[in-house]
C-alpha cells in the first residue's frame, strides 16, 4: 500500500511562517507530480502549489511570492514553505501525489494538516 503523511501544521500569527512536510511510503514504483491543496470550512478543495518530478512548479495566484514548494525524489518528500501568512490562508492542507505503485497508479492523498493563521 501507499501512504502520504503530512506534518508541520499549527497555529501562527499573521505575518509568520510555517513549513509543511509530506512523506510518501509503501510499494512505490515512481512518484510523478506532487502538490499541496487546501480546504477552508464550507469551501471546495483548491490547488495551492504543484511540482513535477523534474522540479517545474506552479502556484495559485493567492500564494505566489509567499509560498515555495520543493521536493526530494530520493526521500520521497514534498515540502511547502509558507511565509507572510495571512488569516485567509487558514485551512486544512492536503498533500497529493500522482504515484505508480505495485497495486494501482493514480492520485493519493494525505490525511490533512490544519493551518490556522490568527490576525
Amino acid at each position: 500500500q501507499v501512504q502520504l503523511v503530512e506534518s508541520g501544521g499549527g497555529l501562527v500569527q499573521a505575518g509568520g511562517s510555517l513549513r509543511l512536510s509530506c512523506a510518501a511510503s509503501g510499494s512505490i514504483l515512481r512518484i510523478n507530480d506532487m502538490g499541496w491543496y487546501r480546504q477552508a470550512p464550507g469551501k471546495q478543495r483548491d490547488l495551492v502549489a504543484r511540482i513535477t518530478r523534474e522540479g517545474s512548479t506552479n502556484y495559485a495566484d493567492s500564494v505566489k511570492g509567499r509560498f515555495t514548494i520543493s521536493r526530494d525524489n530520493a526521500e520521497k518528500t514534498v515540502l511547502l514553505q509558507m511565509n507572510s501568512l495571512k488569516p485567509e490562508d487558514t485551512a486544512v492542507y492536503y498533500c497529493n501525489a500522482l504515484i505508480d505503485s505495485w497495486f494501482r497508479s493514480g492520485d493519493y492523498w494525505g490525511q490533512g494538516t490544519q493551518v490556522t493563521v490568527s490576525s
